[in-house]
């Protein structure tokens, strides 16, 4: 006997109210049962200087969680501005603290979960293959150095130490006619990498992460405000339970090993000198 064609069993099953082992129902083919949870992928907004940081940690986040993170890394300034405008977001993590507070005042994240996570340190960087060196952030003023990157003080925390520092130096007003503003610090650290400024005031966190490409000097912690750091989870989060979890992640042991590779002096421990 010929082998019935796969139309005929189909309308055999029917008609016989079973089903073929096997076989599934057209329209179903590849899609999840009703039962199965969609995988969650969270949206952290996170300012510029936790790039290195936070990729390393989103990717232990998931060996442990199995819960993906995307990241959107920025200025702080802009950052907050995307959530108040409503930008789909579970967890900002801010490069200072006031950010977090301000959105807390419009209701905009979820209160017990604001938490200091770090403290950054600003530093001098320059290319390895660069003829510039200096010691000391006075000598920004040297005729050799024509270009000085920093981030924009007007949205970046780390722009605001770096300009506190410059002023602290007393030589904010003679470096003006030198200073190129990143969007972040990030894009300023891109400036001084490809060459385009002689040198760049940026976080340690990206000098430590640049490894051999760069040199750099800490900034005196002392020669400006405190950049300490929060996170919180965003209010209209759609997923709390993960966002969370995150939160807490990034305060763990584990989260504190790899923020204190970084550079970050965590809650609790003293800024190395």
């Amino acid at each position: 006997m010929k082998q019935l064609s796969l139309l005929s069993l189909l309308v055999l099953a029917a008609c016989s109210g079973g089903s073929l082992s096997g076989v599934l129902p057209i329209g179903e083919v590849g899609t999840p049962s009703a039962n199965e949870t969609p995988p969650v992928t969270l949206i952290v907004a996170a300012a510029a200087d936790l790039t290195p940081a936070f990729q390393e940690l989103g990717e232990l986040f998931k060996q442990q969680t199995g819960t993906d993170v995307s990241f959107n890394f920025g200025s702080t300034g802009m950052l907050a501005q995307q959530i108040e405008q409503g930008a789909p977001v579970d967890v900002f993590a801010a490069a200072n603290q006031s950010y977090i507070a301000e959105l807390q005042e419009k209701a905009l994240v979820v209160p017990d979960t604001v938490a200091l996570y770090a403290q950054g340190r600003i530093t001098l960087w320059t290319r390895a293959d660069s003829p510039v060196t200096i010691s000391t952030i006075q000598e920004l003023t040297q005729d050799q150095i024509a270009r000085v990157a920093i981030a924009n003080p007007e949205h970046a925390p780390y722009g605001v130490a770096a300009r506190e520092a410059l002023e602290t130096a007393g030589i904010w007003e003679a470096l003006q006619p030198k200073l190129i503003l990143g969007e972040n610090v990030a894009q300023t650290l891109q400036y001084a990498e490809t060459g385009n400024v002689d040198i760049a005031i940026v976080a340690l966190s990206l000098s430590i992460a640049a490894g051999d490409e760069g040199r750099w000097v800490l900034i005196p912690g002392e020669m400006h405000q405190p950049l300490n750091q929060a996170l919180a989870v965003v209010r209209e989060t759609q997923h709390e339970t993960e966002a969370r979890q995150f939160a807490t992640f990034v305060n763990s042991e584990t989260g504190r090993m790899v923020m204190r590779r970084y550079g970050f002096i965590l809650p609790g421990e003293e800024p190395v000198k």
